[in-house]
């Protein structure tokens, strides 16, 4: 059994291309999503893999109304691999059950794989780059040494309002009081030893 799937990725975008192409093709049912285009958010995606079964091909008007990337799109061809079903690209002209398709799945395959390589090798070097440069990763500072000494300046003063501070240094509550508090840039002092008493 043919399934299709249509997906247009905003409100002004029409399905009806999408749906007339895939009855066409044979597609007894038709399953859709529009805007939105997160993953997550994709219901119509959702029922559709749930109603294949064995033997049955998923087929879409173009491979992008599918995957969101490359590596989403080899991955969800995976799994209908193992399910046991086809899939078909209208546009593309790929069969999955085909010679010719699943040499082209394989490629792709490859492709996601050198493109999730490309992406690791990206992120190393990144980090190797602020390492070099003293910067050893982690979330920025929200406030540089001379905020900190004005933010401190204008509580002390106790004339200026937490919220009126936190609106001229652009930070929350939350941040100022732990900048207020010295939970960044000092050291904390170390722990007394207690004495012992005399027995």
């Amino acid at each position: 059994m043919l399934i299709g799937y249509a997906r247009a990725s905003t409100l002004e975008q029409n399905l009806k291309l999408q749906r007339d192409a895939l009855k066409k093709a044979g597609c007894r049912k038709i399953y859709t999503d529009k805007a939105g285009g997160s993953v997550e958010g994709r219901s119509g995606l959702a029922k559709a893999l749930e109603s294949l079964r064995r033997g049955d091909k998923l087929v879409v008007w173009k491979l992008d109304r599918l995957g969101r990337s490359l590596s989403h799109l080899v991955t969800l061809l995976e799994e209908l691999k193992e399910q046991g079903v086809g899939f078909r690209s209208l546009q593309e002209n790929i069969n999955t059950t085909s010679g010719v398709g699943k040499l082209v799945f394989h490629i792709f395959a490859s492709l996601a794989e050198f493109e999730r390589d490309l992406l690791r090798e990206r992120t190393l070097a990144g980090i190797a780059s602020a390492r070099s440069q003293g910067r050893l990763g982690g979330r920025p500072r929200a406030l540089d040494a001379k905020q900190i000494a004005q933010a401190k300046a204008m509580h002390k003063s106790g004339k200026i309002p937490l919220n009126e501070i936190c609106a001229k240094l652009g930070v929350g509550r939350t941040t100022l009081y732990r900048y207020l508090k010295g939970a960044e840039g000092r050291k904390r002092k170390p722990a007394r030893k207690r004495r012992k008493r005399a027995r």
